[in-house]
């Protein structure tokens, strides 16, 4: 399919016109608190002390999913948009960029990775589009990005420094996957798993607190591992089994408080036998969406 000249929308007549757009009022909102007259709170505001918020809204907008709570989705959709505006209008104030210049390039690239829908390419299923897409990534990253001695720019160079350990080793794992450096079966995925354990046993064996370290470290990121040959995201399997201990515990506290005696002077041993009633009790939809 043919292109306009500036790249952005395919030649096939003009798009259905949508609704009056809310979003100028939250770019003028966000203009009108970082003026002159606005609020010296915002004002102050800079990229480091803004962005504690945009990962606390993201953190927030990911548990509203998770609830399947749609109306708290829509507003903390919105609170996490307000930080994306926010961190544009500092970068406009700068003459870095405008939040225009944002979404034009997130339209640009989007536009570019689908190629099968823009353009002559064609993907029959979801998994050649993704075989298209990080193609496609691949070799924007060539063309953006050389080492010093000029070769290719690694599958691994653009892992963002600050994302979660876990998060951040199986999007190492996905990367240099997608290079072929993989296992063929799950079954030495686990294995290496298990040769990590045998090896961490080794170490506190060792009294050695740097080899722990090393050897709990490589535990986790085979597991890491394990969850994405699975097909699993290794974080919402982790955070299932977070929630999954709270609602255990707490029941657990409950029953035993109602007693009129403080957890403090439970047993062990007593705490353990109302966590297992806990567990045996416990209703089969208590779960979460995916169930538990």
């Amino acid at each position: 399919m043919p292109y306009t000249d500036d790249g952005l929308y395919p030649a096939f007549g003009q798009l259905p016109k949508m609704p009056e757009s809310q979003f100028p009022k939250l770019v003028e909102l966000l203009a009108r608190l970082r003026g002159p007259n606005g609020c010296p709170w915002d004002r102050q505001q800079t990229y480091d002390t803004i962005k504690p918020f945009l990962l606390e809204e993201t953190y927030e907008v990911v548990d509203a999913i998770g609830q399947r709570n749609w109306e708290e989705l829509a507003n903390e959709l919105g609170d996490l948009l307000l930080q994306i505006v926010f961190f544009a209008q500092m970068a406009a104030e700068d003459q870095h960029f405008t939040i225009e210049d944002v979404i034009g390039r997130i339209h640009t690239k989007m536009v570019r990775r689908h190629p099968h829908v823009f353009g002559d390419l064609n993907a029959r299923n979801a998994d050649e589009v993704l075989t298209h897409w990080y193609g496609i990534k691949a070799r924007e990253a060539r063309a953006k990005e050389k080492t010093d001695n000029g070769d290719a720019a690694s599958a691994i160079g653009n892992i963002p420094r600050h994302l979660p350990a876990l998060l951040k080793a199986q999007k190492i794992q996905r990367n240099v996957s997608r290079v072929g450096f993989d296992w063929g079966r799950a079954e030495q995925v686990l294995a290496k798993a298990e040769e990590e354990l045998g090896e961490l046993h080794q170490a506190l064996a060792s009294g050695d607190k740097n080899a722990v370290a090393d050897e709990l470290g490589d535990l986790l990121f085979s597991v890491a591992n394990l969850a994405r040959f699975l097909g699993f995201e290794s974080e919402e399997a982790l955070e299932r089994t977070n929630r999954k201990f709270i609602r255990r515990f707490q029941e657990m506290e409950r029953k035993l408080e109602a007693s009129g005696r403080p957890l403090t002077d439970f047993t062990l041993q007593e705490m353990d036998a109302e966590w297992e009633r806990a567990k045996l009790n416990e209703s089969p939809d208590s779960g979460d969406q995916a169930g538990e």
